[in-house]
């Protein structure tokens, strides 16, 4: 019986690695991606369009299914607050943050301050042990970052740093979306139906009526079909999803770390769009973040 339970208990461990991995992935596409749509002339509200709106049309029956009156039972109160903390405001820090700051330093900051914030809230909020090895890991995946960064440090000057900091808040904001959905006990796929289906009905008015269409329009129809998939299905929907579902099964100290291998996979996803080759710096933070992924990983 003993054996059976810890084969299930590491079948659910596994599962919640993969969708975390698949899920840091997914960001990594959309950092990548937002960069270039920037580049193309898009705007950070309109990023935030495509990443929210198209998933809001392709919810809605999930969600009218489940009943619109109570959003499927989480309620109003609490859909609310998850569309402020992993909606189209934690996205427009983002995306702005990109304005102003290289995507290095998005793909640095957002998720160590993600996997930190998160961390500690699962430690102070749910009571989650902090124990040795997690604290190794935080520490090492830490150093990793602060390497990883270096270069870019180095570099912070005029509007770069309040891109920074946009990032930071992103990745507080995130931290705090995942004890809420911890806390819950909310299913990732619900979660990701009440986004999508409030940024419809309140993003999409707020666009309109304040930024309009024009740098969407100008931008051509092949950028923004490659941000409708990026954004809007890797970034957005798939990604929610898969978070959740390793929040579920790892709980929310462990899920934090996720973010953290966020930076290595767009070093990669950068090289083999862009052609970027990452440097001896970036190939020393790399290994420095896996190795504290491992130790955070632990029980």
């Amino acid at each position: 019986m003993q054996d059976q339970h810890a084969r299930g208990g590491l079948s659910a461990t596994a599962l919640g690695v993969l969708c975390g991995i698949a899920a840091s992935i997914c960001w990594a596409i959309g950092f990548v991606a937002a960069k270039h749509g920037i580049a193309g002339g898009l705007t950070p509200p309109d990023l935030a369009f495509h990443r929210f709106v198209w998933t809001g049309i392709l919810v809605i029956p999930l969600v009218a299914r489940a009943g619109l009156s109570d959003l499927g039972g989480l309620g109003w109160f609490r859909g609310l607050i998850i569309l402020l903390l992993a909606g189209p405001p934690q996205a427009l820090l983002n995306y702005t943050g990109l304005t102003l700051a290289p995507l290095g330093h998005g793909a640095v900051i957002q998720p160590g301050s993600a996997a930190l914030g998160g961390l500690l809230l699962a430690f102070l909020v749910l009571r989650e042990p902090l124990t040795r090895a997690r604290i190794i890991g935080v520490v090492a995946i830490l150093l990793g970052l602060m390497v990883l960064a270096g270069e870019a440090i180095a570099a912070i000057r005029g509007g770069a740093i309040s891109g920074d900091l946009m990032f930071c808040m992103a990745g507080l904001t995130w931290a705090t979306f995942t004890i809420c959905l911890r806390g819950w006990r909310t299913s990732g796929l619900l979660a990701a139906q009440v986004v999508g289906v409030l940024s419809l009905v309140i993003y999409v008015p707020v666009y309109s009526l304040v930024f309009g269409f024009e740098h969407m329009i100008a931008a051509g129809l092949t950028e923004n079909l490659i941000q409708v998939v990026a954004q809007g299905g890797f970034a957005g929907l798939l990604a929610l999803y898969l978070f959740a579902r390793a929040v579920t099964a790892l709980g929310a100290g462990r899920a934090s770390m996720f973010p953290a291998l966020v930076p290595p996979m767009t070093m990669l996803i950068g090289f083999l769009a862009i052609g970027e080759i990452p440097t001896i710096p970036q190939l020393v933070g790399l290994a420095i973040v896996v190795v504290g992924f491992r130790f955070a990983l632990k029980p």
